[in-house]
């Protein structure tokens, strides 16, 4: 007879850390004595940091790393008012990657060493002391001026090291080398990382099963923080907005507070308690004020309520095109849908489907640029409805050009309360973009090139939104009974 030897304790403990691989938040639930100690009264994570571990050991799956060939780094950022529990998470998802990964390495930043030493570090110091592999790692802290963790058997090849985020320190953020295994980033306090070092973190993305995690106040509207939550980069990263009022832990009465004191508009509010990027100044077109009341706001809409649809044709690579459909004051429940690399012919073909599905009182499609592709192929499926050339002239005065006229009618439509989805890029879409006037004193919008030095995207989402606001629309629910595409030539090169 033949016994099956028994496993010791650290030899089970590391089949229990196995098991966690793809589950952070199984991690987080077992690692730690919830429920005493320092703990008591706490039964795990709050509601959107298990959300996010989740969601992080959904992209780990996904992936499917093997250990030899390299995989899509997963990439997450997160833009958030104060108090949520952002240092806490840093802290879990260190020790879940190390604890999980042998040999993976990674590199935690904060605009400065006392930011470093006192929140983050500290913060990885107590979830460390409280940790069921405590006894597997060495921690320094900063007593001697160095702040790492590393394998007590791996000391060189199993770490994590703490830096500030200086330009003159850039080289630090190069390729950590970990091609059977993990490199990780961490940035604290994005907003005030620079560019610099986001752009040198690049080159240790392309080994092993790559991971960054970016966290901060959306202080400023510039630098790469910005352009990966709101800008150019945002399509590449999984992205959240979290409104402190909204976390369990933080605390509600001082936000009151500030409300009372700032308004609920304010720059202060917006990046204190909101989670969101201040606005553009005195030049924002469209306030986030009257996006944000339009989010899950109840509306009621009749039969006699024109259903409306806009189509707004990609023209660059990272651009996409847009279809929305709108029912009055309606801009959620019609639809919202994206297409990303197709080409004209195959976006008209899913213009002619929706419009068959939902047989929209008019069509308004985009007719500029590669726009007049999809406008020609909607003329030989039949479509009837009204070809849009943003650079046209205006047909309502005080504006400068059609799309300053349809932004203009949106934005009317948004302070009266218009229904909107629950979606990030429009927010940011919707608010990103600046205004002026041109020598008539007509309303203007920002040049394509300025909205980039600032950062932007193209708006695609609300551009199709701004669509359904081109010209009013009378109900006809019988076919298309709009008119025939047409409309005025224009070098116009809209964002």
């Amino acid at each position: 007879m033949t016994t099956t030897p028994q496993l010791k304790p650290d030899e089970l403990l590391a089949d229990l850390m196995a098991e966690c691989y793809a589950d952070p938040l199984k991690h987080v639930l077992v690692s730690y004595p919830w429920g005493s100690g320092s703990l008591e009264g706490r039964d795990g994570p709050d509601e959107w940091q298990r959300e996010f571990l989740n969601e992080l050991g959904e992209e780990v799956e996904k992936r499917g790393f093997d250990g030899v060939n390299a995989v899509d780094p997963i990439q997450f950022s997160t833009a958030s008012g104060h108090g949520i529990g952002k240092s806490c998470m840093t802290g879990w998802i260190i020790r879940w990657i190390m604890d999980t990964r042998p040999f993976s390495k990674g590199i935690v930043t904060a605009n400065t060493s006392e930011q470093l030493r006192t929140k983050t570090w500290a913060e990885l110091a107590k979830w460390h002391h409280l940790g069921i592999t405590k006894h597997w790692w060495t921690l320094n802290a900063g007593g001697g001026g160095s702040m790492n963790m590393y394998h007590n058997h791996h000391r060189e090849t199993w770490r994590v090291d703490a830096q500030t985020c200086r330009e003159e320190n850039s080289e630090a953020f190069a390729g950590l080398h970990a091609a059977n295994s993990t490199p990780f980033y961490i940035f604290d306090e994005a907003s005030a990382v620079p560019d610099k070092i986001w752009e040198v973190r690049e080159g240790g993305l392309t080994d092993g099963e790559p991971m960054t995690f970016d966290w901060g106040n959306p202080t400023r509207n510039s630098g790469r923080f910005f352009e990966n939550m709101a800008g150019r980069f945002r399509h590449r990263l999984i992205r959240r907005h979290i409104d402190s009022r909204d976390v369990a832990i933080t605390n509600k009465e001082l936000f009151e507070k500030w409300i009372e004191d700032y308004g609920i508009d304010s720059d202060f509010v917006k990046v204190r308690v909101l989670g969101v990027f201040p606005s553009a100044g005195e030049l924002q077109f469209i306030p986030g004020a009257d996006v944000a009341k339009g989010v899950g706001l109840e509306v009621h809409v009749t039969p006699s309520d024109p259903l409306v649809m806009g189509v707004d044709v990609a023209r660059f690579g990272d651009d996409q095109s847009v279809i929305y459909l709108r029912q009055g004051r309606d801009a959620e429940s019609q639809g919202l849908h994206t297409y990303r690399g197709v080409d004209t012919m195959t976006l008209a073909a899913e213009v002619a489907r929706l419009a068959k599905e939902k047989n929209p009182d008019t069509i308004f499609i985009d007719g500029g640029g590669v726009g007049g592709g999809v406008v020609d192929r909607c003329r030989q499926l039949g479509l009837e409805g009204v070809e849009i050339n943003f650079g046209a002239k205006a047909t309502q005065k005080g504006y400068a050009n059609m799309r300053a006229q349809m932004w203009g009618n949106l934005r009317d439509a948004l302070r009266d309360g218009v229904c909107l989805p629950d979606n990030d890029d429009l927010r940011i879409d919707l608010t990103g973009l600046e205004y002026g006037y041109n020598l008539r004193n007509d309303i203007q919008l920002e040049r394509k090139e300025d909205a980039k030095k600032r950062g932007l995207t193209s708006p695609d989402l609300a551009d199709a939104l701004a669509l359904t606001y081109a010209l009013p629309v009378a109900p006809t629910r019988s076919g298309y009974d709009g008119a025939q595409f047409g409309g005025t030539s224009s070098d116009y090169d809209p964002l």
